[in-house]
């Protein structure tokens, strides 16, 4: 039997002008369909559930590489660099994911009237993970999708399917991750905090004491908090953030390799020249070269290997 969510996703993309990824009418929701499989593209993630509904994709967050397939989501609770790949896809059976942002404010106001809210564990929460999505979610994804077909229709809905998404995913195996993220006092919300300070200053020299304080934790704790939730160093995170800017205004600006290098904080020209070549596997000059070509036949999105999420 035809899955119903599948079914959705093909018409919407057959019948919409464009390539993936299709923006909808849903503010921060998109349909992505691949045809086939892709190479590796960094972004920098936003608090976001991505569920697949047909193919197989893998997420690595730092040094953590996740798959999930058909009948999975990936959940992100935090800000943070990763690189996503399209690992199963053909013509006949694309890959077909729907994504959306989460709102952590919404996520925090359906745990606060819950009778019995999900207990976190002592341990440092993960700020992102992969989860089921069969049953009641599924319910709530197709629903997303068909309210495309009704524009008026959702100012008034989506906020209502969204507070069930938040449900579902609280009383879930995973309710207690997805609570810790939104205690407003808790480590997690203090670490996020942190790497606010961490995204908005990402060209300076930061150190390690000031962001823990920032967070109100020792320097010890702050790091191995940081990591669970990113799966990599408060050193790593700012790394990639530099790299993915100064990636973006080579492409879009058209800033040189030297110009790009300072503009994002550093300091010497080779290291960032070896940090770059480290990270998206070839030197910047030739990528920002390809990648404005791609960027001249692709949507910015498509180029830039990322949608706003």
């Amino acid at each position: 039997m035809p899955d119903p969510l599948v079914e959705a996703l093909l018409r919407y993309t057959e019948s919409h002008p464009g390539e993936s990824p299709f923006m909808t009418a849903i503010e921060g929701m998109a349909i992505m369909r691949s045809d086939h499989p892709k190479p590796p593209s960094h972004m920098l993630s936003r608090p976001a559930m991505c569920i697949v509904a047909q193919g197989a994709k893998w997420g690595m967050f730092g040094g953590n590489r996740l798959e999930y397939r058909a009948g999975q989501a990936l959940v992100i609770g935090v800000e943070t660099p990763s690189i996503g790949r399209v690992v199963e896809a053909s013509p006949g059976e694309p890959c077909l994911v729907l994504a959306f942002e989460l709102d952590l404010a919404i996520v925090r106001s359906v745990a606060e009237g819950l009778d019995a809210p999900p207990r976190a564990s002592g341990e440092p929460g993960r700020g992102v993970f992969v989860t089921d999505f069969q049953g009641p979610l599924a319910d709530c994804a197709l629903r997303l999708v068909r309210l495309l077909d009704t524009p008026q229709a959702i100012p008034t809905l989506y906020p209502v399917v969204m507070r069930e998404i938040c449900y579902w995913l609280l009383t879930g195996p995973h309710g207690g991750d997805v609570a810790r993220m939104t205690l407003a006092n808790g480590p997690s919300q203090r670490v996020i905090k942190a790497m606010h300070t961490l995204r908005t200053r990402f060209t300076e020299a930061i150190r390690i004491e000031e962001l823990a304080a920032i967070a109100q934790m020792s320097p010890s704790a702050f790091h191995r908090q940081f990591k669970a939730l990113t799966s990599m160093t408060p050193l790593q995170y700012q790394k990639q953030l530099r790299l993915l800017e100064a990636r973006r205004l080579m492409i879009s600006t058209a800033f040189n390799v030297e110009t790009a290098c300072f503009q994002v904080g550093y300091e010497s020209p080779s290291q960032f020249s070896r940090e770059y070549a480290r990270m998206f596997g070839i030197p910047p000059k030739r990528d920002a070269r390809q990648m404005r070509a791609a960027f001249r036949h692709d949507s910015p999105a498509q180029a830039l290997g990322t949608i706003a999420l």
